[in-house]
């Protein structure tokens, strides 16, 4: 409320201001300085002000405001009984508001989404007149915007009395038989005054005459500041055609004339400027402005208008016409038919001659010239500046002579001006300037576009291929090599555009002592070489590489790094190419870009090599070939950082013909996880070697990763396949659950709630046992694979059965495993996708034992059982056509049995299996275990195990739910 109390002060005060500053103005000034401030100070579009017509009825259009032309014209003249907002403020003495209409028979139209607020211009006689502001929108306008209006109003009126050379008639007055034709009043009571008078005393005031024209008898009736004008007897105010033309001046004549009748034909507002020459010898300017009256018939009957002396503005003109017509810029006037009516000196050397312009069109002239074809929005410009009443501004070039002008478009009430200035200087010193400015923001945004490159190149091979696509083809340049110095030797780092002969020629050449590449290294400079011949002359010894390496010019460019040299960037050019300063100075910024990349791109090759080499040292080197599974195995190290990964996996052959298949990660990267990843890939092999089951193993490895410290933590899958009871055994802890695809069937996942990550969890582990048939897959992975910042486990798990059933489906599910693991890859870790841990998988396709491979017996108790093996092993080689094994199978089956009745209890079993090797069985219920002495030389016993280690491959002992078994495995012939 406070800051609306301030406006409305403001605002009156301004409008104090402006009531003060008009009291110095008089005459015709009067109306179109109060329309131009109310349309100000009310935020209007534009305005108009009417009086009422001398002679014939209606609401003549005396001033207007911001109203393009095409607008203007209809409101020339208002019916005082339309249903307009300003004939109803006229009937009603009272402001009215209204929005726009679209026009109907009785009234003119205006813009839609407009509004009109017509406010009357009261006197003590009555209405005279009206004044209108057009407002942009159609909404009640605000009480500031009313008073701002009412304001102004009023004060023209007021000073539309005053002005007036006699006092405002009474109903005593000379006039009473003109006011005794009036009927009632707008206020509803006799009128005080008829029209016809109201309105001669405000063109009294304004010192503007009335006039009308009978067409039939050429009658005109002038009111008395015309007769005064042409120097008249006031007492005669009815005039004859001739007496009219016997004022104008000769040479205005003829073209006055022709205006009228040609303002009578087309029925269009007859307005013109000419000379009175008055009976006393004197001579003045008139100007004077009528609109055809239509008759009964539809045919022009009569002219109404108004005059008024212009002598004093002419002569201000002519003033003003001197000084444009020697003005340094160009400047013309058209009339409202795009007519020329001036030319100044300059204007005329761009268009032509004064006698081939005035009187022609614009649209003429710009044609002899050819302006219309060369730039054909100037007339565009031109009608926009006409209707709109708005000043336009645009540069051209002139056809004629190729010089740039700004051209500004002013809209005036008889016509257009135009004015143009000659900017070809500036123009070319903005344009000089802007092609500087582009060349330094192309510097600015080469270099942000290089430095950008860099900071995301890892490789060398990243930051030679940055280097080549940003630098080369903005110079034009065809090739690139970078040349590391290894104490003196050259090593060719990365190159683009060479051929590889010539790349081999001086890989691993030495410095030399005249050469570019000692020059730029020794000094630390940039050596720019612009042709053949001087690279010959400046370097003899090495003519030969220019035609080897089909170059012509060359930018030698060090690579320094922390004050020291590491080498040399060379840009070459197919063609001679002579450098500007300013290209070798940003050559040689990028330089500097250029070495710190280089460089650590070269540390980090050193440093990734080193961790591939321990990733590759640390993981199998080549999965086991086995007859009771068939394997594939993928690691893909995490893409973002350097540090080698946890992520382990590894297939290790157990006693009986199974296989145990493990997988972990170890959490965290770097050297220290890589170690202890190897260190657990190691204990599970020792571990797996003593047959120990999942769940033991897990709680002996859980032991191994406390004593490496609180922070260290592992997952780990351990499972065992038996091929002979198709069962599969695990213990998982902390780690994702395997996959198993059943032939024929979908991808499910078995498990149970996982035990808690080595080093957190708390043994027993709990063992899972599943039926693995002939051909079913097991799936072990990481969580590298299946987990990300964007995607959980349960849903990287679906992905993960997805992606197998997708890939068994085409492929039609008995697929290479090799074929299938890198399906599986490409569909969870695409290959441009950026990873930040690492993944590894492991598929394993199961093989049963078939029964005829498999042969079993229980064994009497007592010393026969020794012999009893001796017969089956002798009958089942036989029968599996392995006679070669038979000698040495009986020696080992008769020593172990001999130990199992000697030394353990019973049950005493014998089992073979045939598999890559002969396996021969022994079972008891004793859970001793068997273990070799050294005999001395009288000892006569205590050599049994060192034969069965000598005639056996391998040997050993497991543990069963009833006892124990030993084993033994002899190499198939």
């Amino acid at each position: 409320m406070a800051e609306q109390d301030a406006l409305d002060q403001a605002g009156a005060t301004r409008l104090r201001t402006i009531i003060t500053a008009g009291d110095e103005l008089g005459d015709a000034e009067l109306l179109g300085f109060a329309l131009d401030h109310a349309v100000t100070e009310s935020g209007g579009l534009g305005g108009m002000v009417h009086l009422r017509g001398p002679i014939s009825p209606g609401l003549l259009l005396m001033a207007a405001h911001g109203l393009a032309r095409t607008v203007a014209r209809h409101w020339e003249k208002i019916e005082e009984s339309g249903v307009g907002a300003p004939a109803r403020a006229v009937a009603g003495g009272v402001p009215v508001w209204a929005p726009a209409r679209t026009g109907d028979a009785r009234g003119p139209a205006l813009p839609a989404g407009c509004g009109l607020l017509a406010v009357p211009l009261v006197t003590p006689g009555g209405v005279a007149g009206v004044l209108s502001v057009l407002m942009d929108r159609a909404q009640e306008p605000t009480r500031r915007q009313r008073e701002s209006v009412e304001t102004l109003a009023a004060w023209a009126a007021q000073r539309l009395r005053e002005h007036s050379s006699a006092p405002w008639p009474t109903e005593a007055s000379p006039d009473r038989e003109d006011r005794d034709r009036d009927d009632a009043g707008w206020d509803g009571h006799v009128r005080q005054e008829p029209p016809a008078t109201r309105l001669r005393h405000a063109l009294k005031a304004l010192r503007v005459g009335s006039w009308e024209w009978n067409l039939a008898t050429g009658e005109l009736v002038w009111d008395e500041p015309t007769l005064a004008l042409f120097g008249m007897d006031p007492g005669t105010p009815k005039q004859s055609f001739e007496n009219w033309t016997s004022r104008v001046h000769p040479d205005d004549l003829p073209w006055v004339l022709v205006e009228a009748e040609q303002a009578i034909r087309h029925r269009r507002v007859f307005s013109v400027e000419y000379r009175i020459c008055r009976p006393d010898g004197t001579t003045s300017w008139a100007s004077a402005r009528g609109r055809v009256l239509l008759g009964q018939d539809g045919q022009p009957a009569g002219m109404v208008g108004t005059v008024y002396d212009t002598t004093e503005s002419r002569i201000a003109r002519d003033a003003v016409n001197r000084a444009l017509r020697h003005m340094s810029d160009a400047f013309l006037a058209v009339d409202s038919e795009w007519r020329i009516t001036f030319v100044n000196v300059e204007a005329e050397r761009l268009l032509g001659t004064p006698r081939t312009l005035h009187g022609r069109t614009l649209w003429d002239a710009f044609a002899r010239l050819g302006v219309d074809a060369a730039e054909p929005g100037l007339e565009a410009h031109c009608r926009q500046a006409a209707d709109s009443g708005a000043p336009v501004e645009c540069e051209v070039r002139w056809p004629a002579n190729e010089r740039w002008y700004h051209m500004r478009l002013v809209p005036v009430p008889e016509g257009l001006t135009v004015y143009a200035t000659d900017v070809t200087e500036r123009r070319s010193r903005e344009e000089e300037r802007a092609a500087a400015e582009r060349a330094a923001a192309e510097r600015t945004a080469r270099i942000t576009d290089l430095t950008n490159a860099l900071a995301e190149a890892l490789t060398m091979r990243d930051v030679v291929q940055a280097i080549a696509e940003r630098v080369l083809r903005p110079f034009g340049a065809s090739g690139l090599v970078v040349q590391l110095i290894e104490g003196k030797v050259i090593r060719v780092a990365g190159a683009v555009g060479y051929p590889r002969a010539f790349l081999d020629s001086i890989d691993g050449s030495p410095v030399g002592d005249v050469s570019p590449i000692a020059e730029v290294y020794y000094s630390r400079t940039p050596a720019f070489v612009g042709s053949v011949e001087e690279y010959i002359a400046r370097y003899p010894a090495m003519a030969w590489r220019p035609g080897a390496a089909d170059k012509a010019a060359w930018a030698f460019l060090p690579l320094t790094v922390s004050g020291r040299c590491v080498g040399c960037s060379v840009i070459s050019f197919t063609e001679p190419r002579h450098l500007d300063g300013e290209e070798r100075a940003l050559l040689t910024a990028l330089s500097g870009l250029m070495a710190h990349a280089i460089e650590r791109a070269r540390l980090y090759d050193t440093e990734h090599n080193r961790a591939k080499e321990l990733q590759r040292g640390l993981l199998p080197r080549t999965l086991p070939s086995l007859r009771t599974v068939t394997t594939a195995a993928r690691y893909l190290p995490a893409s973002e950082g350097i540090d080698v990964g946890g992520d382990w996996y590894d297939v290790i052959p157990l006693s009986g013909a199974r296989v145990a298949l493990v997988i972990g990660d170890v959490m965290g990267h770097g050297l220290s996880e890589a170690a202890t990843m190897g260190r657990l890939r190691t204990a599970v092999r020792t571990l797996a070697d003593l047959d120990f089951p999942p769940a033991e193993l897990l709680t002996r490895l859980n032991d191994l990763v406390n004593d490496l410290g609180d922070d260290s933590y592992a997952t780990c899958l351990y499972a065992v396949y038996d091929p002979v009871s198709t069962t599969c055994s695990f213990a998982r802890a902390g780690h994702p659950p395997p996959g198993i695809v059943l032939p024929g069937g979908a991808v499910q996942f078995p498990g149970h709630s996982p035990d808690p990550p080595l080093g957190a969890a708390r043994p027993p582990f709990e063992t899972v046992e599943i039926s693995l048939p002939e051909g079913s897959l097991l799936v072990l992975y990481t969580d590298g694979l299946i987990e990300s910042p964007t995607r959980d486990i349960d849903r990287g798990m679906r992905h993960l059965a997805n992606a197998l059933s997708g890939a068994i489906t085409v492929r039609g599910g008995r697929e290479p495993l090799e074929r299938l693991c890198d399906d599986v890859l490409a569909e969870l870790l695409p290959e441009k996708e950026l990873t930040q841990d690492d993944a590894a998988l492991l598929i394993a396709r199961t093989h049963a034992t078939t029964p005829d491979d498999i042969a079993a017996w229980p064994l009497s108790d007592g010393p026969i059982a020794a012999s009893e093996a001796r017969d089956h092993v002798r009958d089942q080689l036989a029968r599996w056509d392995l006679d070669p094994l038979i000698m040495t199978a009986e020696l080992l089956v008769s020593e172990l049995v001999g130990n199992a009745v000697r030394h353990a209890k019973s049950p005493v079993g014998l089992r073979l299996l045939r598999g890559e090797s002969l396996i021969c069985e022994v079972s008891d219920g004793s859970l001793t275990t068997p273990r070799i002495r050294h005999a001395a030389e009288t000892d006569e016993g205590g050599r049994g195990l060192q034969l069965v280690a000598a005639l056996s491959q391998r040997w050993g002992t497991r543990y069963t739910a009833t006892g124990k078994c030993i084993w033994t495995e002899q190499q198939m012939p």
